[in-house]
């Protein structure tokens, strides 16, 4: 075992004297050292309910013959971090969170890792590490957000609270409408009911085979996720006894099928950085051109908030990512998964419930999946957008710009009614640099909805959105302005062109023009100057890569 280089031999007496200092008996020295990574904190509703997972886990490891050792890793939440700096911060927690967690199981020796998660950058970066580490890991995802009610209809995060905002501030309802919307919109602990960046990782996670089936869509308050926990405590103890390690899980076919599901639900483009991510980690190369061109293959059969009216409770009761699997059948790759069965085997034992929640390939929301990847001359690197949650009359649109270089800014303009219908708004230098951090744009992209603006107003930004965000919002643009992407170059009134239906992000600029402007260009003093985001936006590249690190 790993753990024996801590725990074995004369030269060990020191490190024994320290584990005994800890409580642990002679015995438990015989048995294998699991980490139960977890990101319990009081500031996340998603994580909030992790104390009960921690003993249930803590349980499944007990009672499979090893001992587990609880440490922490932070999370941030990001809606709580949104609109405002703190957003700078969420992106770059990935990367910290790996760190983290391979800095402990690689100083404490640990043989196995149970990786408790919930939120958006979380899961992210404890599969980063996962990949990094190749030793015995499962992860657990601490499960979805019950739907609020309101007036006798169902209620969620982002379209009662964010998009809320917009409609206060276009006057369509009152105060005492906002403040019973925000009491009521989270009724408690779990990840937020929609489609968004966490939900998305955990069915991306489950699907990949990195959990155990059931684990993304069973809710965060049921006696459902305490089983899984404790499941997949005892789980990971077999699987390092079998030195089964992430890597054999996490092939490329693994990474084909995180895809396919993201895909198939409608998911956040969040899911496009982090998946490519952790192919980085994992040592498979994962490239934009993968996720447009299994989109064009993947029919999106299940209509999640935002995009649309169900929440993940409904995809809960309609079967889970199992029964999401089984529909898509032969479009899924049959990988080995952490419970030791395949996924042809999870699927063929599913059963679909709902067949409006989860529909047939043959009657699908959409004939393609949830992500486009636009390329062009505003994007020569590309740029994402999730197109599922854009109406017909908005797949192809050409306007104005009217440009901003930070959110705030942007923001101001929409509350303050200066954007009109057929503007494209610019919000730039918010790139994995230029911001530093690659905040999430759910604020303006929110407000424009919340004032009526979104069938006649387009958004476009080297930043990134939310897995709430809906209408035609385009994230992601590569290079980023900080770097001197094209989109740095725009100007007010200059002519955008998007066409989602064939991949097109074009600045309608005659070239020459462009050329001069280039010359003219000079990169701007950065935002942050000290710190971990100075030293991020130092290391950090492209949002066409991952905005892994560079080296």
């Amino acid at each position: 075992m790993r753990s024996d280089r801590v725990k074995k031999g004369y030269e060990r007496a020191p490190h024994r004297a320290l584990l005994y200092a800890t409580g642990l008996s002679k015995r438990q020295l015989d048995s294998p050292f699991i980490g139960i990574a977890s990101s319990f904190t009081d500031l996340v509703p998603g994580h909030v309910q992790m104390r009960e997972l921690e003993r249930a886990i803590e349980r499944g490891i007990h009672f499979a013959g090893g001992t587990a050792f609880i440490f922490g890793v932070p999370a941030i939440c990001d809606g709580i971090a949104m609109g405002h700096e703190g957003m700078k911060f969420s992106l770059p927690s990935r990367e910290l969170i790996a760190d983290v967690i391979e800095s402990i199981a690689q100083a404490h020796a640990l043989d196995g890792l149970v990786l408790l998660t919930n939120c958006d950058k979380i899961t992210p970066g404890m599969l980063m590490a996962a990949a990094r580490l190749d030793i015995p890991a499962v992860v657990v995802t601490a499960g979805p957000m019950l739907a609020g009610m309101h007036r006798g209809k169902r209620r969620s995060l982002v379209r009662d609270t964010f998009e809320a905002v917009g409609q206060f501030n276009a006057g369509l309802i009152d105060e005492k409408e906002l403040e019973a919307l925000e009491m009521a919109a989270c009724p408690g602990a779990g990840s937020c009911q929609g489609i968004y960046t966490a939900n998305t990782m955990a069915c991306v996670t489950e699907a990949m085979g990195m959990s155990l089936p059931g684990c993304a869509t069973a809710l965060a308050v049921s006696a459902k996720k305490k089983r899984i926990a404790f499941e997949s405590g005892y789980r990971v103890v077999q699987l390092v006894k079998e030195n089964i390690t992430p890597r054999r899980i996490m092939t490329r076919e693994a990474f084909e099928n995180a895809i396919r599901i993201d895909l198939a639900l409608g998911g956040s483009t969040n899911a496009v950085l982090h998946l490519m991510a952790i192919a980085h980690e994992a040592g498979v190369d994962l490239d934009l051109e993968t996720f447009d061109r299994l989109s064009r293959q993947t029919p999106h059969i299940v209509n999640i908030r935002p995009g649309g009216e169900y929440f993940m409770e409904d995809l809960e009761y309609a079967g889970g990512i199992p029964a999401v699997m089984k529909v898509l059948g032969d479009l899924m790759h049959d990988n080995p998964t952490v419970s030791g069965l395949t996924i042809r085997q999870i699927a063929e034992s599913a059963e679909v419930i709902d067949q409006d929640v989860i529909r047939p390939l043959d009657n699908p929301y959409h004939r393609e999946g949830g992500i486009a990847v636009l390329w062009g001359s505003l994007a020569p690197d590309g740029a994402v957008v999730k197109q599922t949650a854009v109406s017909e009359s908005m797949m192809r649109f050409e306007g104005s710009a009217r440009v901003f270089d930070s959110e705030e800014e942007a923001m101001e303009a929409i509350l303050g009614d200066r954007i009109r219908p057929g503007d494209v708004v610019v919000i730039r230098y918010e790139g994995p640099k230029g911001g530093p951090g690659m905040r999430e744009m759910l604020s303006p992209t929110s407000a424009i909805v919340g004032k009526g603006l979104s069938e006649s107003v387009a958004l476009i930004t080297d930043g990134r959105f939310s897995g709430g965000t809906r209408g035609p919002c385009i994230g992601h643009v590569s290079p980023e302005a900080a770097e001197g992407g094209p989109i740095a170059l725009v100007r007010d009134g200059d002519r955008i062109l998007i066409d989602i239906p064939n991949r097109k992000l074009e600045l309608l600029v005659d070239p020459e023009e462009l050329k001069r402007r280039k010359e003219e260009w000079r990169p701007p003093e950065p935002k942050v100057k000290a710190g971990y985001l100075a030293r991020y936006a130092k290391l950090v590249r492209s949002a066409n890569t991952g905005a892994v690190f560079a080296g």
